[in-house]
């Protein structure tokens, strides 16, 4: 009796320490952080995006972004997010993060929505006729097809045209953070303008200016 006893006691300890041992290395484990990018520096490679399908986006995006880029919906003018943002950056489609405007192109046309005299420099957005209301001409983007909104010539100088885009089709980057999200590709403009200072030195540090 006796013997067996400690027989079951050894088993018993046996099983404690491995699962001990178990608990030990699950929690010593690092968390699997998926929104730290080991190329976070690296420009944005338009050859790795591929669009996923309509279940997917429905889960990726919002109802509304979802009928604007997909269904060609329009939200609401003076009741969207970026209308009256003021904040220096770049605004890329929601969808495929293909940057498209910039804020130093943004103006204030009094409609309601986000309103840019010209898309950045380089970047290439579709133009096509559209017919439903009446005759405009619809703009989206090459990467994901995404509806944007649509462009007027009714803009100021020195392009004269008015991109009128809906919110829900993009995604603002804060000019100290496009570097980071890689897009620091198009920080030039805003370097030559005053607003971002370089990197001067190994080890500094890019930062809006004051």
């Amino acid at each position: 009796m006796q013997i067996n006893l400690i027989r079951i006691g050894g088993v018993m300890l046996a099983v404690l320490g491995l699962f001990g041992a178990k608990f030990y290395i699950t929690r010593a484990q690092p968390a699997d952080d998926s929104t730290v990018s080991t190329n976070r520096y690296q420009s944005m490679d338009p050859t790795q995006f591929k669009k996923p399908d309509a279940a997917e986006l429905k889960k990726k995006l919002t109802p509304e972004q979802f009928a604007v880029t997909q269904n060609s919906a329009t939200e609401p003018p003076f009741a969207n997010k970026y209308w009256d943002n003021h904040k220096q950056g770049i605004y890329v489609d929601v969808v495929s993060g293909q940057p498209l405007f910039s804020s130093l192109d943004k103006f204030d046309s009094g409609c309601g929505w986000p309103s840019f005299t010209q898309p950045l420099s380089g970047t290439d957005v579709v133009e096509r006729p559209d017919y439903s209301y009446g005759e405009r001409t619809e703009v989206r983007s090459k990467m994901a097809d995404s509806h944007l909104g649509h462009v007027f010539d009714d803009g100021p100088g020195p392009t004269h045209l008015r991109y009128c885009i809906n919110s829900a089709s993009l995604r603002f980057i804060a000019l100290d953070k496009m570097e980071a999200e890689g897009y620091g590709h198009y920080l030039e403009p805003f370097i030559k303008a005053g607003l971002y200072k370089p990197v001067e030195a190994p080890g500094s540090t890019n930062s809006p200016s004051k």
